[in-house]
């Protein structure tokens, strides 16, 4: 018996060894770090998240974190996309602000995000001629001032930099701001450019904006990538995640955190990791000054402009669980945009809402922070086929938390989750009736997923189906198009009808269940 157990110990000992990671540090060994931010969306003043009790995230706090770790060792800044659009802070400036800022941040690269290209290819290309760091995406043809990659030398160690960016682009921003540009393959584009990088660098970094699970697939399938710094997914790594011989990280959103890697070298290998997110508050005296008076500036700005009061909410309006659930929000934005459109149902999807409002107030400025793109009203006619169809769609990943998940009115469905994508759909009612294949309903939705953005091809193929089909000064005209109010964005008519309604207490309606 003593023998056994003797043997069961040497074989315990033996994994948690085999556990932990190897450190060869030697009298040659070099050490870096990198530092790293993902999905900012403009968010530069701290604030409350849903359901907190206090403030997170502000850039003037996370700078001045950059400057003392930036203290201790040689390092690099970094960023893996989604910086210049989101919040009212970057997007009354079409991401001028959030330039600024990183250039007094001294970023030493980013990668461009989807949202990037929100405001159009033209201001693109002008906020990458103002950024005085490079911006990357080596997948993306035609638009000239995008790097494929850079090549930066650290105490010693040369580290290619290398950017990519979700295929998915020209259905996650607009069309209609991706004319004349090609998505290529992420798996194409690395195997193009990796050979080359690894002939030249030390350390190979991806900065990639196309969501942690995607990272971790290109990390299996791709070899010769030594870190993936990753967004897109808003996913929070406490700590570094290796897959094979690749390390991801990532850190969650809107500078709420800032990622730390500390890489040791010896003779140009790896031979020790050790990362961390830092949690970003506003302490009182903690601010990088330069930053928070850059962020004060535009502040005045916002509030010049949006700080007049809308109405008034008693209770919290839920822009946080919209693409994974119903929300109070989203049923109250889709009832708006039924009753506006005079639509049997309406369907939004949750990727379009991207804040709360806290309880008491409404401000102006607290709507274009949850409703921050430009997208119109329209409503089209759809069969009950093409209906389920689009549903059936806007629950396919919902357990990736995929901004396509609907919002809705008029309409109460149940789905099952566990089931596979694309059979999740069960009982599905419009006014209360079950779903007609066959019958056609007027449902409203916005330009952005009539036009197929966030994969949603049901509203276009509706379109595309009239007998008068065409494109009209970039917009889609056709007999199923019932309504179409390019003249009034979206959050102008919120807007509207919370100052004619003065005080509201939206509940979830049960339009949604998930089934086990």
């Amino acid at each position: 018996m003593g023998f056994i157990m003797k043997i069961f110990r040497t074989i315990v000992s033996t994994l948690f060894l085999l556990l932990i990671p190897v450190t060869l540090v030697t009298a040659t060994s070099t050490s870096v770090r990198i530092l790293y931010l993902n999905d900012f969306h403009g968010f530069a003043e701290p604030y409350k998240p849903y359901g907190a009790d206090e403030e997170h995230g502000g850039i003037a706090w996370l700078a001045a974190r950059v400057d003392q770790l930036r203290r201790e060792k040689p390092t690099l800044l970094l960023s893996a996309g989604d910086m210049i659009q989101g919040n009212n802070w970057a997007n009354l400036f079409e991401g001028k602000s959030v330039i600024e800022a990183m250039n007094l941040m001294r970023f030493d690269a980013m990668t461009a995000g989807n949202h990037e290209f929100d405001f159009g290819r033209d201001l693109l290309e002008k906020r990458i001629e103002e950024a005085r760091f490079p911006v990357l995406g080596a997948n993306v043809e035609g638009l000239g001032p995008l790097r494929p990659y850079v090549i930066r030398e650290l105490n010693g160690v040369r580290i290619a930099l290398l950017g990519v960016v979700t295929e998915d682009t020209p259905v996650s921003t607009h069309p209609r701001n991706v004319v004349g540009l090609r998505f290529l393959p992420l798996r194409e584009t690395l195997k193009r450019y990796l050979p080359e990088l690894r002939r030249q660098a030390d350390v190979v970094i991806l900065l990639s904006h196309i969501g942690y699970q995607e990272d971790r697939k290109l990390a299996e399938e791709v070899p010769g990538i030594d870190l993936i710094v990753g967004g897109h997914s808003h996913t929070r790594l406490d700590k570094p995640v290796r897959v094979g011989a690749t390390v991801i990280v990532q850190a969650w959103e809107h500078a709420r955190v800032l990622g730390v890697l500390d890489l040791t070298l010896d003779k140009g290998k790896i031979v020790a990791i050790d990362g961390r997110l830092v949690e970003i508050r506003p302490v009182q005296g903690g601010a990088d000054p330069a930053v928070y008076s850059l962020v004060e500036k535009y502040r005045k700005k916002v509030d010049a402009a949006l700080n007049g009061r809308v109405g008034k909410t008693e209770v919290a309006l839920d822009g946080e669980n919209v693409r994974k659930r119903e929300t109070n929000f989203g049923d109250l934005i889709t009832d708006i945009m039924r009753s506006v459109s005079h639509a049997d149902a309406a369907l939004l999807n949750g990727g379009s809402i991207r804040a709360s409002v806290a309880k008491g107030p409404i401000l102006v400025k607290s709507i274009y922070t949850a409703l921050p793109f430009d997208n119109y009203i329209v409503a089209i006619r759809l069969t009950g086929r093409q209906i389920r169809e689009a549903l059936e769609h806007g629950v396919a990943g919902v357990e990736d938390g995929a901004g396509a998940f609907p919002q809705v009115s008029g309409i109460a469905f149940s789905y099952a989750p566990a089931a596979p994508a694309g059979a999740r759909l069960r009982e599905v009612l419009i006014g209360g009736k079950p779903l007609d294949p066959d019958k056609e309903y007027s449902v409203a939705t916005n330009d952005f997923l009539a036009a197929g953005g966030d994969g949603y091809t049901a509203f276009g193929d509706a379109i595309r189906a009239s007998r008068d089909f065409a494109i009209v000064g970039g917009m889609l005209k056709g007999e199923k198009l019932l309504f179409s109010d390019s003249g009034h964005w979206l959050r102008d008519l919120v807007i509207d009808d919370l100052r004619v309604k003065g005080k509201i207490a939206p509940m979830t309606e049960n339009r949604i269940t998930e089934l086990p």
